[in-house]
């Protein structure tokens, strides 16, 4: 390895922009890359497809109110820890059409990737935009250069959907039951926002793997 170049290190990702652990997540994940060169295969999945575009209150989510704020006070601790404030979250939506404009923005190339893809999180997180509303998703994706050929297909082609779909079934044949879900390989492993310290050590331990010692 040349100079100071950081070792290569791959990692398979499944997430969800309205799972608030996968956003906490994603901000471990790119304090990661100060010791890295990560390439990451974002595999998108859809965790709640019964909750509408509309929105829904949390208040008919189930949970008491002790409990809510309970988790609410934690992850608010989490993303103080990534340097980031939370919005008041009163509702949550549906994630379909954005996992949607995600795929399809992945044929733009990694910058446009990455752009509308931390701008999903950041918008229903830490501005309380509806993303799963079409006129606001269609905003954010422009405000990104996301190109508007690809913003029409997102949601008309049919393949962004099929790979959703796949997307689902290699996380149940992974045994992914939470998200987010971090492979460095087999067995080095991440189920859910873990202190970063187990971000570092699975990480390293997955180099090793995938540098076959």
């Amino acid at each position: 390895m040349p100079g100071n170049a950081k070792p290569e290190l791959l990692a398979t990702v499944f997430s969800d922009y309205i799972c608030p652990f996968c956003y906490i997540g994603d901000l471990r994940l790119e304090r990661l890359r100060m010791h890295y060169d990560l390439r990451i295969n974002w595999c998108m999945i859809e965790i709640h497809p019964e909750t509408p575009s509309t929105g829904q209150p949390v208040s008919e989510l189930g949970y008491s109110q002790d409990r809510w704020t309970t988790m609410m006070d934690n992850l608010n601790r989490l993303a103080g820890e990534e340097g980031v404030t939370l919005c008041e979250h009163d509702f949550t939506t549906s994630s379909h059409k954005a996992l949607l404009l995600a795929e399809a923005a992945k044929e733009a190339g990694p910058d446009t990737f990455y752009a509308i893809h931390r701008r999903l999180f950041t918008a229903f997180f830490e501005d309380g935009l509806n993303i799963g509303d079409e006129t606001v998703l269609t905003g954010l994706a422009t405000s990104c250069d996301v190109p508007a050929d690809i913003i029409k297909r997102a949601w008309s082609d049919r393949k962004y959907a099929d790979k959703l779909a796949l997307n689902q079934a290699v996380a149940g044949q992974y045994g992914v039951r939470a998200t987010p879900t971090v492979f460095f390989s087999e067995s080095a492993r991440l189920d859910g926002a873990l202190p970063f310290d187990a971000f570092l050590q699975q990480a390293k331990r997955g180099l090793l793997e995938q540098q076959g010692n």
